[in-house]
């Protein structure tokens, strides 16, 4: 059956068209059984139910597993976690790691066994919540799995495929090749990807993005990338549509790039976020570590209130998970600040997950846990931030009812 998963899309859609998220009002509460049919209500209630119990479970946490619950950390380990590893995640439960390709080295069950022996570490220790398990799974030239897993195409042969076949067929394989890449990932043991890349490619971009991105047709990209994200969706997969609001022609890892376009122009580049966010949403968005002076004159997109809060959440609705690129990045460091200075100052601007190695983990889980405790990031911050990431657990069935 190609949708085991089509109750949790139902679930996203009538979610984020209704603005309801953790802190929202959910649409049960005001919609009476006489305006709407009695399907959409059934789910309007259970999101409702769904909210409710992602609020109680991050009420009873203590400041040590709030703290640990908006970071995304790297593994190190493969087959087997490293003897470091270990008790850094007994120490610091993690929302969610992140697997590259010394992770993904082995054979499929003894990947698989590695990854649920880090998920059922970080469970016992966190709480009983279990973490995402993300990977970058793209297509083209970002493929972190071996040889067993089957590599995707890259993005930009969707838009050439669409140059020939037309546009329908295209975006029918990406959805279908997404969907059946889903579904071997899942099999694998992971539950978000964090792909695709939603921004349109520019001749300021190329050079950084090459066949990474779905072309420049606006629509086109807002539609691949859509595709993209169901299929995956129903496999059991989470998506992290990135990078918002976009990228240079610099490579973050290497420098920070800088937009100088107005305000109008990043509108229309952002153009394929706004359109997943208002008709079939990702979990997650992550945002870059991108300057753009002329909505922030101060600070990168990833600190950014004006950014995040204000643009993303605010003026365009998003009420999924944001989530920091990585903050050991050159283009991060740029800021002066050290992954934990950054980490506060992404999750007081909006951000809801920040992303670090295993050798910053301890530092910046300190970090985050020190300014709670002096109450530099407000407790109902961090509550917010929680259960946005714990709803997306609880959709996804890494948190049982």
């Amino acid at each position: 059956m190609r949708h085991p998963r089509i109750f949790l899309l139902l679930l996203f859609l009538l979610a984020n068209l209704s603005g309801c998220g953790p802190g929202k009002k959910s649409p049960a509460a005001d919609i009476s059984s006489s305006e709407i049919p009695s399907a959409e209500k059934i789910l309007a209630e259970k999101i409702a139910e769904m909210e409710k119990q992602a609020e109680k479970i991050v009420q009873n946490l203590d400041d040590k597993d709030l703290a640990a619950q908006v970071i995304m950390a790297g593994i190190d380990g493969n087959v087997r976690i490293s003897a470091a590893m270990r008790p850094l995640l007994e120490e610091i439960p993690v929302g969610a790691y992140m697997l590259f390709r010394y992770n993904l080295g082995g054979e499929k069950e003894a990947v698989r066994n590695f990854l649920e022996e880090c998920s059922a570490l970080t469970e016992a220790a966190g709480a009983g919540i279990r973490p995402f398990a993300a990977v970058d799974h793209e297509g083209g030239d970002v493929h972190r799995f071996s040889p067993a897993v089957e590599r995707l195409p890259p993005a930009l042969s969707y838009w050439e495929a669409a140059q020939k076949s037309g546009g329908e067929a295209a975006l029918q394989k990406a959805g279908e090749d997404a969907f059946r890449s889903g579904s071997e990932i899942h099999e694998w043991g992971i539950n978000l990807n964090l792909a695709p890349v939603a921004e349109i490619l520019t001749e300021e971009n190329k050079k950084f993005l090459e066949g990474r991105s779905y072309g420049g047709d606006p629509q086109f990209t807002a539609a691949a990338a859509a595709a993209f994200v169901r299929g995956m969706g129903e496999a059991g997969v989470a998506c992290a549509a990135k990078h918002f609001p976009g990228n240079t022609g610099t490579d973050p890892h290497t420098g920070r790039g800088e937009m100088n376009a107005d305000r109008a122009a990043l509108d229309r580049m952002v153009f394929p976020f706004a359109e997943m966010i208002r008709s079939g949403p990702p979990s997650f968005i992550m945002v870059s570590h991108v300057f753009l002076p002329s909505i922030d004159k101060e600070k990168n997109a990833s600190l950014s209130p004006k950014v995040m809060n204000g643009w993303l959440r605010g003026d365009l609705g998003f009420r999924g998970v944001i989530l920091t690129d990585d903050f050991s990045m050159a283009a991060a460091e740029a800021s002066g600040l050290g992954p934990g200075e950054s980490a506060v100052e992404a999750l007081n601007a909006g951000a809801d997950m920040v992303m670090v190695w295993p050798v910053n983990l301890r530092s910046v889980h300190r970090h985050i846990l020190l300014a709670l405790t002096e109450n530099r990031i407000p407790r109902e911050r961090l509550e917010d931030a929680a259960e946005r990431i714990i709803l997306e657990k609880i959709r996804f069935g890494l948190i049982k009812e």
